[in-house]
C-alpha cells in the first residue's frame, strides 16, 4: 500500500475511534450530570445504539477534517 492510503487509513481510524469514546463519555457521564437521572449514569443501550451512532458519527467527522488537514491525507478536497 502507498503511503497516502496508509495515512487515510489512519486518519478514519483514529477519527472515528476518537469520536465514539467521546460519545461514550459524554453519553454516559456528562448527559447524567446535566439530565434529570440525579447524576445515575445510563448505559449505550439505553441510551440507545442509534442513537449513539448519530452522536459519535459527526464527532468523528469532525477530527477526521482536522486531522485530514495536519496529516495532509487528503481525504477532502482543497
Amino acid at each position: 500500500m502507498s503511503s497516502l492510503t496508509m495515512r487515510r487509513l489512519i486518519v478514519w481510524v483514529v477519527s472515528m475511534g476518537l469520536g465514539f469514546l467521546i460519545a461514550a463519555v459524554f453519553v454516559t457521564m456528562i448527559l447524567p450530570w446535566m439530565g434529570p437521572h440525579g447524576g445515575n449514569a445510563i448505559s449505550i443501550q439505553k441510551y440507545g445504539v442509534q442513537y449513539f451512532f448519530w452522536t459519535g458519527f459527526p464527532i468523528g467527522l469532525l477530527i477526521l477534517t482536522w486531522l485530514d488537514y495536519f496529516l495532509n491525507s487528503r481525504i477532502l478536497p482543497d
